[in-house]
């Protein structure tokens, strides 16, 4: 008997969950959001090293952290994503950096991302893509991060990316079977912002030509400003300094 009422008492907590979780009415639920980095350290045929931008995910990660989610990170390989070394350089830091650097917890929880392959739109609330020009080699051909993008669009949950990471979008499809982003608003890296860090024909494609190519309605602002785009539940920001932005807008989006 006691099995019974403690089998339904679960199953009843679940439901409330499912019901005020974007309300957060009920303390005993949380927002679960799942973070996707990538795992592509080689910058092109440069012999530099790339990967993630610590800006853009170190500003999320507090923004998600401080609004109590529970936050899952998976990257294409599993364990320690690379860290693009640009981004470990003094000028490059903020508050949210050297928080980061102050929390053995969070390193240790980059330190062992899950497989991206293992995870499930259905057991998150949201999902986000940090930038840094890793994106651009392997999430954008991730056959894992496509359809974990689709199932996420078709659920109607927010997604939302910064930087490069709107680039992981080319190869997404709406339902119809169209680009994700065709005849929607979007934002990322620019043109201007790419070639003023000199990677312009180093980079596989250029996110504002290819977004342009694929029918968005791309939208920009002047270099290293803040720039973050809605459209429906999809969430883009245009450079690093758009990272705590676009993590406030799904929040917002989550109530």
């Amino acid at each position: 008997m006691l099995r019974s009422v403690n089998l339904i008492h679960r199953v009843s907590m679940r439901h409330e969950c499912l019901v005020q979780r974007y309300h957060l009415t009920n303390p005993g639920c949380s927002m679960k959001i799942l973070m996707v980095l990538t795992s592509h350290d080689q910058l092109g045929d440069t012999g530099k090293k790339t990967g993630f931008w610590l800006e853009e995910f170190a500003a999320p990660y507090y923004a998600f952290k401080d609004a109590g989610a529970d936050i899952t990170l998976v990257s294409p390989a599993g364990g320690q994503p690379p860290l693009d070394p640009k981004s470990d350089e003094p000028d490059a830091q903020t508050a949210e950096t050297d928080r980061f650097r102050n929390d053995p917890a969070a390193q240790q929880a980059l330190a062992n991302t899950g497989l991206l392959a293992d995870v499930r739109a259905d057991d998150f609330d949201a999902v986000f893509y940090p930038g840094g020009h890793g994106p651009l080699w392997d999430l954008a051909e991730d056959k894992h991060s496509i359809a974990l993008i689709e199932a996420f669009d078709r659920s109607n949950k927010p997604h939302g990316f910064v930087c490069h990471a709107p680039g992981v979008l080319r190869h997404v499809l709406a339902a119809d079977g169209k680009p994700l982003i065709q005849h929607r608003e979007v934002t990322g890296f620019t043109n201007a912002e790419e070639a003023a860090v000199g990677l312009t024909d180093v980079v596989p494609f250029l996110i504002e030509d290819e977004f342009q190519r694929l029918g968005g309605y791309y939208s920009k602002v002047a270099d290293w400003q803040v720039h973050v785009v809605v459209d429906g539940k999809l969430v883009t920001g245009q450079n690093p300094a758009s990272s705590a932005a676009v993590a406030e807008k799904l929040l917002k989006m989550l109530g």
